[in-house]
């Protein structure tokens, strides 16, 4: 065995999505968006980074619109996830071939040319995300000079930036993101563990950044932040202070195939996160604007 294909061999194996979802316990309207997904494989053609910190399963297109489908929801955004760093191939294939109306969210390499960011645009891509969590090295790092000068980039095509982060370890998140040349994305509700509560400064600063009306925050994740089994109440509480601050800035997405899910919850059923949304917004009007009118701004649907 090589050292490559050793080291390769320790890396955690991840458990395919639930195959089963359920239908959803209320209608999603009409141009509904899941706003976070990924698509993993066929490794075969796409092969994953040797630096990866976990190897999901296929979990392909055909899966991916099976779910939609049983869901209702019509619309979609594929965010790159960190096992292909950035090589978007797979990403960009499912956007190139797909009929359905997606959106990509990709990871820009350094050296990326001014030319290969109009292609991304025209294939789709509406924002470039930085993972600062599913890291082999400098997780929990914000190189903020460094995502300026690519937020200066990519402002001419009207992109975002997306961050997966946990807001709770950044307390000045409102100051660092102020004076910002581009709006920015947190995932997973600001990706605050339940149970340290919404008074954290970090979770704090996120709101206010809201209210400023530079930032956006995905409803994603659920059982990443609860302590508890579904439906989460736990996290409730989390939802209702970001709608409170902001309900024009709020997406929601599935996080299928829920990748790097831990071994001791159960895998999610997707039509029961769903169901979520009954609780974190209760009111079918304000639902639509953040399943419809909120993602056709973010991502410049049509």
């Amino acid at each position: 065995m090589t050292e490559k294909s050793q080291a390769e061999s320790n890396i955690p194996a991840c458990l395919p999505p639930d195959p089963n979802p359920k239908t959803p316990a209320f209608k999603f309207p009409s141009q509904a968006c899941d706003c976070h997904a990924h698509i993993c494989g066929p490794i075969k053609t796409y092969p994953y980074t040797a630096r990866r910190i976990y190897t999901p399963p296929d979990a392909l297109i055909g899966d991916y619109e099976r779910l939609l489908d049983t869901l209702g929801v019509e619309r979609a955004v594929l965010v790159q996830p960190s096992f292909y760093a950035t090589d978007n191939s797979a990403m960009l294939a499912v956007l190139k071939a797909t009929r359905r109306t997606m959106r990509g969210v990709a990871v820009i390499a350094d050296d990326a040319t001014d030319r290969h960011l109009e292609e991304l645009h025209q294939a789709g891509v509406r924002g470039a995300r930085i993972n600062i969590v599913d890291l082999q090295h400098g997780k929990g790092e914000l190189p903020l000079e460094k995502i300026k000068r690519l937020a200066e980039r990519i402002k001419p095509l009207n992109w975002h930036i997306e961050f997966l982060m946990h807001v709770d370890e950044f307390p000045d998140l409102d100051r660092m993101f102020g004076d910002f040349p581009i709006e920015v994305v947190f995932g997973h509700l600001g990706y605050v563990r339940a149970n340290k509560g919404t008074a954290v400064p970090g979770f704090q600063a996120l709101l206010r950044l809201l209210r400023s009306g530079r930032a956006w925050v995905k409803f994603t994740g659920a059982y990443r932040i609860s302590a508890q089994t579904t439906p989460h109440s736990d996290t409730n509480i989390f939802a209702h202070r970001l709608l409170e601050a902001a309900p024009a800035r709020i997406v929601w997405g599935t996080d299928w195939p829920h990748v790097m899910t831990k071994w001791t919850i159960p895998m999610p059923n997707d039509g029961e996160l769903a169901d979520l949304l009954m609780n974190w917004i209760p009111d079918a009007g304000l639902r639509k604007q953040i399943l419809v009118d909120n993602p056709a701004t973010l991502y410049g649907f049509d």
